[in-house]
C-alpha cells in the first residue's frame, strides 16, 4: 500500500501555525513511508472563501517548503462527484429530504438544552415524503444502534456510539454539498490512505467513517494532533500575536526555523531540539505525538530561529535578509559586502527584522548617538582622540581591517592613552551606539568616506555646547540621509 496523506484547508483566512504543523505532520509522514503527499482545497463555503485566502496558503506552503505531490484539487471543482454520492444515497434509502424550518429546528435546540439533553435533530422528517420541488435540505440516515471504533495514530482506541449522532446534512436547500460529505468523497476518489488533521475534527470522524460505510468506500487511517494553545492556556489566536505563516515570514523567522518549531509541537525525539528536513523525515513517527495539546512559546520559536541564523549558510542568509533592509529603505544588493555584514552581525539577532536594523548603520546614516553610549564615550579628550585617529585613518592606502587596526593603535600609543579612550568614542561616531563586531571590521564595512564623514559629525557634536549631556536629546545637527560611500 502506498501512504497518501493530504492537507485540505479551507481558504477563509491565511494559513496560519496550527495548520501548518498539521500539513507538516503529513508532509513528514508521507516522506518518511515513501508515499505521496496532497493538497486539496475546501473551498465549498462560496460566501467565506475568497481568491486572495487561496493564494495566501499556496504562498505560505511555498515558503515552508512543504512540496505536494498532487493539487491543488478543488472541491468547487468536483460538485458532480459529491451529487453522485447523495443521488446513490437516496436511491439506497439511506438519505432523505427534511423541510424542518429554522424555528422549529431552533425551538427542538433550545426544549434539548433546558433538559440537559445533548442537542442533535429529532429524525422528524425520516419516514415523511418530501417533494423536491419545495425548499429542503438532504440528511443521511445515520445508524440508530451499534459503535462506531477506530484506531487513532496518536489517541489510540476511540469509540462513538451511534445513538449520540444525529442525521447530518449532507445536501444544503440551495443544493451545495456539506463538508463532512465532500471529505468522504475526497478522501476515497484521491485514495487518502492516513487522514492526518487537528482533533477539533474528532467529532466529524464517525460520521465520516459512517458515510464511507454506507457508500462502501475504505475507511483511512485516522490521526488526531492535539489543538496549540497560546501561553495563557487558550487557543491560539491573533491575540496571542502573530498565528499567520506570512506574518512570521515578514516578522524575520526562517522557514527551516518555524518548520523545526512546529515539529516540536507535540513530538520530541528525546532531548534533540535542532532537527534538518532530512532528520525530522527520518525520525517523525505518529505514535511519538502527545495526546495533549502544546503551548505556543515565541521565546522558544526565536531562540531557535537565533540558532538557524547563526548557521545558515551566508549566501543564503544575505538574500533572506535582503528584503528586510529593502523595507527599511534601503537601496542593498546581494553581494560581497552583504554576506560580510551578515557574518559580522548574525550573532546579534533573534530575527532577520532584527539583523535588518542592527545593520542599518553600515548603509544609513543616523540621526542621533544612542544617549548613554554616547554619554560613556564622549568625554574627557574624546575629541582629540577623534582628530587624531580620522587623521591617520584618512591617511591610510588601503582601507582593510589590519592598516585600520594599526592606525588606532598607533593613535593609541601617541597619545599616551589607553586603547578605550580611542576605540571607545571611534566606535561610537561611526556606528552611532548600535551594536556592531571588532572595531577594524566595523570600519572596513561602513567604508572609508563614511567613517570620516561620521567622525567630523561626531567631533562638531561634542564641540556644539560645552556640556552637552544637558539635554536628553543627542539628535545630529547634520543631515542623516547622506549616502553611503562603500
Amino acid at each position: 500500500m502506498t501512504v497518501r496523506t493530504r492537507f485540505a484547508p479551507s481558504p477563509t483566512g491565511f494559513l496560519h501555525v496550527g495548520g501548518a504543523r498539521t500539513a507538516l505532520f503529513s508532509w513528514l509522514y508521507a516522506k518518511k513511508h515513501g508515499g505521496q503527499f496532497v493538497l486539496r482545497i475546501e473551498d465549498t463555503d462560496l460566501e467565506r472563501s475568497t481568491k486572495e485566502s487561496v493564494n495566501a496558503i499556496l504562498q505560505g506552503m511555498e515558503w515552508l517548503d512543504l512540496d505536494y505531490d498532487q493539487g491543488p484539487f478543488y472541491q468547487t471543482e468536483r460538485f458532480a462527484h459529491y451529487d453522485a454520492a447523495i443521488e446513490r444515497l437516496m436511491e439506497d434509502g439511506l438519505a432523505y429530504r427534511c423541510n424542518c424550518s429554522r424555528e422549529r429546528l431552533e425551538a427542538l435546540r433550545e426544549e434539548q438544552m433546558q433538559n440537559k439533553q445533548k442537542p442533535r435533530y429529532d429524525g422528524h422528517c425520516r419516514n415523511r415524503q418530501i417533494s423536491a420541488d419545495e425548499p429542503h435540505v438532504i440528511r443521511f440516515r445515520n445508524p440508530e444502534s451499534g459503535d462506531i471504533v477506530f484506531q487513532d495514530h496518536i489517541r489510540g482506541e476511540v469509540r462513538f456510539s451511534n445513538s449520540e449522532l444525529d442525521d447530518l446534512i449532507i445536501r444544503r436547500t440551495d443544493g451545495s454539498p456539506t463538508y463532512n460529505l465532500t471529505v468522504v468523497i475526497d478522501d476515497a476518489d484521491m485514495e487518502i490512505t492516513h487522514v492526518i488533521r487537528g482533533d477539533d475534527h474528532l467529532n466529524n470522524t464517525p460520521r465520516q467513517i459512517n458515510l464511507l460505510q454506507a457508500l462502501g468506500l475504505p475507511v483511512p487511517e485516522y490521526a488526531h494532533v492535539p489543538m496549540i494553545l497560546g501561553d495563557d492556556g487558550a487557543r491560539l489566536s491573533k491575540r496571542h500575536g502573530a498565528v499567520s505563516v506570512i506574518q512570521y515570514r515578514e516578522e524575520g523567522y526562517l522557514p527551516e526555523a518555524l518548520l523545526n518549531y512546529l515539529v516540536r509541537l507535540g513530538w520530541s525525539y528525546g532531548d534533540q531540539e535542532l532537527f534538518s528536513t532530512e532528520e525530522m523525515i527520518r525520525l517523525f513517527d505518529l505514535k511519538d505525538v502527545n495526546r495533549a495539546p502544546s503551548s505556543f512559546n515565541t521565546e522558544k520559536l526565536q531562540w531557535i530561529n537565533q540558532q538557524y541564523i547563526k548557521e545558515c549558510d551566508l549566501q543564503h542568509l544575505a538574500i533572506l535578509l535582503a528584503p528586510h533592509l529593502q523595507e527599511r529603505g534601503i537601496d542593498v544588493e546581494v553581494g560581497d559586502h552583504l554576506v560580510a555584514v551578515c557574518e559580522a552581525q548574525r550573532e546579534r539577532a533573534r530575527t532577520l527584522t532584527e539583523l535588518a536594523e542592527i545593520s542599518t548603520f553600515y548603509y544609513e546614516d543616523f540621526e542621533e548617538f544612542d544617549p548613554a553610549a554616547a554619554k560613556k564615550a564622549f568625554r574627557g579628550e574624546a575629541t582629540e582622540a577623534l582628530r587624531a585617529v580620522s587623521a591617520k585613518l584618512a591617511a591610510l592606502e588601503e582601507w582593510q581591517r589590519e592598516p585600520l587596526h594599526a592606525a588606532v593603535a598607533a593613535t593609541v600609543e601617541e597619545l599616551g592613552v589607553g586603547f578605550g579612550k580611542v576605540a571607545m568614542p571611534l566606535r561610537i561616531a561611526v556606528t552611532g551606539g548600535a551594536p556592531s563586531p571588532d572595531l577594524d571590521l566595523t570600519l572596513r564595512l561602513i567604508g572609508r568616506e563614511t567613517c570620516l564623514r561620521r567622525i567630523d559629525m561626531a567631533i562638531s557634536f561634542i564641540e556644539s555646547s560645552n556640556d552637552p549631556w544637558k539635554t536628553e536629546n543627542y539628535t545630529l545637527s547634520l543631515s542623516a540621509s547622506s549616502p553611503i560611500c562603500l
